[in-house]
């Protein structure tokens, strides 16, 4: 079985190797294009690499508006003011975590009270649940916004091939198969799928690169050594 070169190494005969083929992109694309075959790679190798796996399934999908807010007098109103598109996803009662920049380890839990369109802009208040940190005015504030419960994966599993988003899927130990999902609403740390995967689909999170990485460069490997062939 093929070893894996270390990242670097292999990262940079992957670019070497496409840049040769540059002048035709319709055959990199070919090359490139998911297909049932995938790729292997062993237990060894995976441990190496800390592949990690997370089942397709439906979870909630959050998306987190950040802005800038200062404090009132009371030491509890948190006042910001934002512009669209984050504007129109907020609301009263939505989750909001709040700490001043000169202490991150300082988490506040609030919720937005009150939201008031102001102009092209909108003033939002979020009331902290306890006092907020002494002698600070100044908070960076997360807003959640549940978007809904959607099939879903981690963000981190989804790669970009030009208008194509690709996942990696286990079928069998060390098996992994690319496939082209398509996606709808994007979260913080999780995407909508619409289509391509089914619930229970373990698919490659902390890993896909590099398993993408290898998977092209065994199928441009093929590529050449077929090339080599029909010439002689």
């Amino acid at each position: 079985m093929q070893q894996l070169l270390p990242q670097y190494t292999r990262s940079l005969l992957l670019l070497t190797l496409l840049a040769l083929h540059s002048a035709d992109a319709q055959d990199v694309r070919a090359r490139t294009r998911p297909n049932p075959r995938g790729t292997t790679v062993s237990k060894s190798q995976a441990i190496e690499l800390t592949l990690t796996l997370t089942e397709v399934s439906v979870r909630p999908v959050q998306t987190w508006v950040r802005t800038a807010g200062t404090i009132g007098r009371t030491g509890r109103i948190l006042t910001a003011s934002l512009d669209p598109p984050g504007a129109g996803l907020v609301k009263v009662g939505q989750r909001v975590r709040a700490f001043p920049p000169e202490s991150r380890s300082s988490m506040y839990q609030a919720r937005v009270t009150r939201v008031v369109p102001q102009g092209g802009r909108t003033v939002v208040e979020a009331t902290l649940t306890a006092q907020g940190r002494e002698n600070s005015v100044r908070y960076v504030m997360e807003i959640v916004v549940e978007q809904g419960r959607f099939l879903s994966v981690p963000n981190e599993a989804i790669l970009e091939e030009g208008a194509q988003r690709i996942v990696y899927v286990q079928q069998g130990p060390g098996h992994y198969v690319p496939k082209e999902i398509h996606t709808g609403v994007q979260g913080e740390l999780y995407t909508q799928v619409l289509d391509g995967l089914s619930e229970g689909d373990p698919v490659v999170t902390f890993g896909s690169f590099f398993i993408d990485s290898e998977y092209k460069l065994k199928a441009t490997e093929r590529d050449t050594m077929n090339n080599d062939q029909h010439r002689h």
